[in-house]
């Protein structure tokens, strides 16, 4: 006896094997085209007026809030994350002024879904790199007032300035007023205010410094690891592929790698 079957019995069951993938190829070859299309470049400004954007600086799709371009300016080669925002002011439509009030040095990179809320001037100095969700801000709330919601409470603003050569690390938090220094490295998760010395390591909330560079003293606490080995002149990136695969061979049958090594 023949099934009986109607629309919804067959919505019921889904689409089948090929349809689905057919619909996914079209899904992922769309949304691929959104991204590159979407993307922010000096050539390709799209909506947002940045005050200025250097060559090779890219802001992928899609973009988190933006506002206050004008006023935003950005260096060359810097890569900014998806939902990433960046903001002059307090709320969009303001005039600043003739200053720019965030400033981004050349071959910063922004992890996905970091903030940078400048509502008074923010530097960010060149090669720092963050990693994703960091929140960086020139604002915080006030609660002299008793009687008051803290929402309702004017802000308190002050001006904050990260190095060149720094590393923020995931989930990191800079407060107003921190001045951190150059080749800084802040720990994941750590909560940045006042002033942080070149060369140090900070970590924990409120961030203290745990390790620090002198030039009479070398790192302090002394390094647990050994310094990286620089990748010789001359060698070539399909050598590095050959030294990569061969040690991903050694590391899945390690007795093998050591039985073929010489006496």
């Amino acid at each position: 006896m023949p099934k009986r079957w109607n629309v919804l019995s067959v919505l019921a069951r889904g689409p089948g094997r090929w349809s689905r993938r057919a619909a996914q190829q079209v899904v992922h070859a769309g949304w691929a085209w959104a991204r590159r299309a979407g993307a922010v470049t000096a050539e390709h400004p799209g909506r947002l007026d940045f005050g200025s954007i250097g060559t090779g600086t890219r802001l992928a799709f899609p973009q988190g809030t933006v506002f206050g371009e004008p006023w935003i300016h950005l260096g060359a080669h810097c890569i900014i994350g998806e939902q990433v925002t960046l903001t002059a002011g307090l709320l969009p439509g303001l005039d600043l002024g003739p200053d720019p009030i965030l400033c981004i040095g050349d071959g910063v990179v922004l992890g996905r879904g970091s903030h940078v809320v400048a509502d008074t001037t923010v530097t960010i100095g060149a090669d720092s790199y963050f990693g994703p969700y960091v929140y960086v801000t020139s604002t915080n709330h006030s609660y002299d007032d008793p009687d008051q919601p803290i929402g309702k409470q004017w802000p308190r603003m002050e001006p904050v300035e990260i190095g060149s050569g720094c590393w923020i690390g995931t989930g990191a938090v800079i407060l107003p007023g921190a001045r951190i220094g150059r080749n800084v490295v802040v720990a994941a998760g750590a909560v940045v205010r006042g002033s942080v010395p070149d060369h140090a390591v900070v970590a924990g909330a409120p961030a203290k410094v745990v390790r620090r560079w002198t030039a009479q003293g070398g790192w302090q606490p002394p390094l647990r690891t050994p310094a990286p080995v620089p990748v010789p002149e001359g060698v070539t990136p399909e050598q590095l592929l050959v030294f990569a695969r061969e040690n991903a061979e050694d590391a899945e049958d390690p007795e093998d790698a050591e039985d073929e090594r010489p006496a």
